[in-house]
């Protein structure tokens, strides 16, 4: 069995969940988080969400029910109203971010998959917050050049999350800069990347852990590194970095 990307045998007391994502060592005390301050706040749509997410053979790849949480609440701090979503999968991040919007506000939410979108919208739609949602089905990088190119859309943003192909995260980044504006924020997920980040070289990760390890920490060197912004990285979930444009 392999856990945090790297292979090991018997590690007791390790996440049962199906699913979860949490860079926490101890499973009784991730539970003790979401059975005490996440599950009980949980909107029954992002429940129902969740638990059909469960099902799904990709669930590895939902947005942990901690992590909502703390967009849900990100997003209501910031008072943010125009936002995006790179990556929707089934869209548990998505209803988070909805269910925190105003009712006037909007995501323009981008992936390559509009079928795993359809499997959570019919629940999106319950909570009532689907006229909140434009979803755009193929890659964002050409959308994100049209609307640099188009002029109307620079530092128009207040939240962008990104949760999607890792090894164009740096190529995101290049242009989100523009897009949001000064003083928002954008969210990269999976910047602890299963705990792989500091995996020594060989150390026996999964195939698709080890391919992606070397653009995320691209990616988190370069974040470090950028002036534009002002970054806090956090292990919630599967590590998130918020960047908070600041020129």
């Amino acid at each position: 069995m392999a856990q945090n990307g790297v292979s090991v045998e018997n590690q007791a007391g390790r996440h049962q969940e199906v699913g979860h994502k949490s860079l926490l060592q101890s499973d009784a005390l991730y539970q003790y988080i979401l059975e005490t301050s996440v599950y009980p706040r949980e909107p029954e749509a992002m429940k129902e969400l969740r638990e059909i997410t469960a099902n799904h053979p990709w669930n590895i790849m939902t947005t942990s029910a901690d992590e909502g949480q703390f967009l849900n609440m990100l997003l209501k701090l910031i008072n943010a109203k125009n936002t995006m979503e790179i990556g929707v999968y089934t869209g548990y991040s998505l209803l988070a971010t909805a269910l925190a919007l105003p009712h006037d506000g909007k995501i323009l939410a981008m992936d390559i998959n509009k079928e795993n979108y359809e499997l959570g919208l019919p629940v999106i739609e319950k909570a009532g917050v689907a006229h909140k949602i434009e979803f755009r089905e193929g890659p964002a990088l050409p959308v994100l050049d049209q609307m640099i190119a188009d002029g109307k859309y620079h530092g128009t943003f207040d939240f962008i999350f990104v949760d999607a192909d890792k090894d164009n995260y740096i190529n995101y980044h290049k242009r989100l800069i523009d897009l949001v504006k000064v003083g928002g924020v954008i969210g990269y997920d999976n910047t602890l990347w299963n705990g792989s980040v500091v995996a020594p070289p060989d150390a026996p990760l999964r195939k698709y852990v080890r391919y992606y390890r070397d653009f995320v920490l691209e990616l988190n060197k370069a974040l470090a590194a950028d002036p534009r912004i002002e970054i806090c990285q956090l292990p919630v979930g599967d590590g998130i970095t918020l960047c908070r444009r600041i020129s």
